[in-house]
């Protein structure tokens, strides 16, 4: 018998701008200017990693850009900022694995800067709280904090 093989959309890169950064994360290109995102967004707010986005270059051949979120992935996403890097002594920081252990994944970028990977499975406020008692610097990216807390937003 033959095995089957699943079939993995080619992986290409989506460019969100938010009119002062710029980033590119690699994404599925699931065909009709739908993109499932596979990695994190460092700068960007209300998308995370699996949402599916619509997205359409300004020409052909170029990175396509970010239009809309067509579909939620159920991941939310938090940015961690550190004084710490990455390895410590060999090992990974103790707030980091906490954070695995909670069922989150994360990247980290310039050994103190984490884009935190929230998973459906996983409380975002067991999370949230988590990250408050560390003291670090942090932020909600999505949900953005005006959405959670709408009555607060200035």
């Amino acid at each position: 018998m033959a095995e089957e093989r699943r079939h993995t959309p080619p992986l290409v890169k989506v460019r969100l701008t938010d009119g002062s950064n710029n980033e590119t994360l690699w994404a599925f290109d699931l065909g009709n200017r739908r993109y499932r995102l596979g990695n994190q967004p460092w700068y960007a707010y209300g998308v995370s990693c699996g949402d599916v986005v619509e997205a359409v270059p300004n020409e052909p051949g170029d990175i396509p850009d970010f239009v809309r979120v067509v579909q939620k992935s159920g991941h939310r996403t938090v940015r961690v900022i550190t004084d710490w890097a990455l390895e410590r002594n060999g090992s990974k920081h103790p707030v980091l694995e906490h954070l695995r252990e909670m069922g989150c994944d994360y990247e980290g970028a310039y050994g103190k800067f984490f884009a935190v990977t929230i998973p459906s499975t996983t409380d975002l406020w067991a999370v949230r709280d988590y990250l408050i008692s560390t003291n670090l610097q942090w932020e909600h990216a999505d949900p953005t904090y005006d959405a959670l807390f709408p009555d607060e937003a200035s």
